[in-house]
């Protein structure tokens, strides 16, 4: 049964949406205030956050930035539900890490459908392999981990996402729209820089790897040929080593 914290700050609007999401199967705790919400979110585990944009203590900025900084007991997606229909704030709370965005007024049966959504999403693909190995990189999906030489490479969860989606899709282009729609939940109909961002990180945390994720302009990405070997400059120590 998915646990939802719903951190809204309008008490009747949050009990209205508590009670949608408890009839939908959903356990729901409610909080009011963005340290709470984090205080929360250090003792226990929660598969998602309905964060309001409103919080009296936090920005939803400083409030996605406080999660990605602190230790806690879990690190759930996020719809961020905002009074601003503006486009520059919807694509800024998707560069931060939300998962949807939902403008007020909203209708409450959609939001509690989006909830459902994204909680889908979130749950670990099932795999016949508990981790994939191709050339020098390594997927951990259970354990939502990445490894390259065996080492572990440090990525968000939605980067992780976002590598997954180019390792089912390899050797053929995605698009921006698709990897939007798949790794974010994005209507393709909704244009962003948020791929071009992540992908960029990502390149960077893989290092010399992540110039197998090939830009084609003006189309998206495609995950190339991964050299199956070690770079010359590991052989040469291991070499150097052996002597």
């Amino acid at each position: 049964m998915p646990r939802i914290l719903v951190a809204i700050a309008d008490w009747p609007e949050a009990q209205q949406l508590q009670e949608h999401l408890q009839a939908g199967g959903h356990t729901v705790k409610w909080v009011p205030s963005a340290s709470a919400a984090l205080s929360t979110l250090r003792d226990a585990t929660f598969d998602l956050i309905v964060l309001d944009s409103q919080l009296p203590d936090s920005s939803p900025k400083e409030f996605l930035l406080g999660m990605a900084q602190r230790t806690l007991h879990s690190d759930p997606p996020v719809i961020l539900v905002s009074n601003s229909t503006d486009e520059v704030d919807r694509i800024l709370g998707f560069e931060l890490g939300a998962s949807d965005y939902v403008t007020r007024p909203y209708s409450v049966r959609e939001l509690t459908l989006r909830v459902a959504a994204v909680c889908r999403r979130a749950r670990p693909e099932p795999s016949t392999e508990r981790r994939i190995t191709v050339g020098r990189l390594q997927i951990d999906r259970e354990g939502y981990r990445a490894f390259v030489d065996d080492r572990e490479v440090d990525l968000t969860l939605l980067e992780l996402k976002l590598l997954i989606a180019l390792y089912e899709g390899r050797h053929r282009v995605k698009t921006r729209a698709a990897l939007l729609n798949e790794v974010w939940g994005v209507d393709a109909a909704v244009t962003t820089r948020t791929v071009d961002t992540h992908v960029k990180r990502l390149r960077d945390k893989l290092g010399p790897i992540g110039r197998s994720i090939e830009t084609v302009r003006g189309v998206g990405y495609r995950l190339a040929n991964l050299d199956p070997r070690p770079s010359l400059e590991r052989r040469n120590n291991k070499r150097s080593a052996a002597i």
